[in-house]
């Protein structure tokens, strides 16, 4: 049996990081732009866990296909949880992730180290035939004075994770997924897909 599993993004690099992190279940691993044309999925819930399960369910809906969907967002201490559910859009209408790393520093300019704390919070919605749960994967860390470092995507070169000396996008992606905030969430769901699939496999 060809067992699948959509990705509901349409995010490259965030799918990337996913299909690496799903690998080892056996499955074909789909994005938003492997299957049918869906509309535009409005982000419009007011937290992490609502936006993944919108996102989920529309393309549940739209395939029939089992579908993850991953919303994560930065939640900075200083900026009292600022950008969380706005990270992907923090710098306004057609933003990039350099502008938003830009706008982040400018923001955090002059704080001083103990202040600088942050979090990279994931939750993962995981929608199939009878089945709806959600997990929630954390990485602690705090905002760089400075971008560093050419891997990654998004905030990666102003993460420092706790007790790394390097941020996200100066470590190797193996690297990164062992210890990342998406790396934990898709640990926590393994079980779950494991269960589901295995049990799809033996139908």
């Amino acid at each position: 049996m060809d067992r699948k599993l959509v990705l509901a993004t349409h995010n490259k690099d965030k799918a990337r990081e996913l299909q690496t992190l799903c690998s080892g279940f056996g499955l074909h691993v789909l994005t938003l732009d492997d299957v049918s044309p869906i509309g535009e999925i409005i982000e419009d819930g007011e937290t992490l866990e609502e936006n993944a399960l919108k996102k989920a369910r529309a393309v549940f809906g739209a395939t029939g296909i089992p579908s993850l969907a991953d919303d994560s967002g930065l939640e900075v201490h200083y900026l009292r949880g600022e950008p969380g559910i706005y990270t992907a859009r923090y710098s306004g209408p057609g933003a990039s992730y350099q502008s938003n790393c830009k706008k982040l520093l400018t923001e955090m300019r002059g704080v001083p180290p103990r202040r600088r704390g942050a979090r990279f919070r994931t939750v993962l919605a995981f929608i199939a035939e009878g089945t709806e749960e959600t997990v929630e994967g954390i990485c602690k860390g705090t905002i760089t004075e400075e971008p560093l470092g050419k891997n990654g995507f998004g905030y990666d070169p102003v993460f420092l994770p706790v007790g790394a000396l390097r941020t996200f996008a100066e470590m190797d992606p193996d690297e990164k997924n062992r210890i990342s905030h998406r790396g934990k969430a898709l640990e926590l769901i393994r079980p779950l897909l494991s269960e589901f699939f295995g049990r799809e496999a033996g139908r």
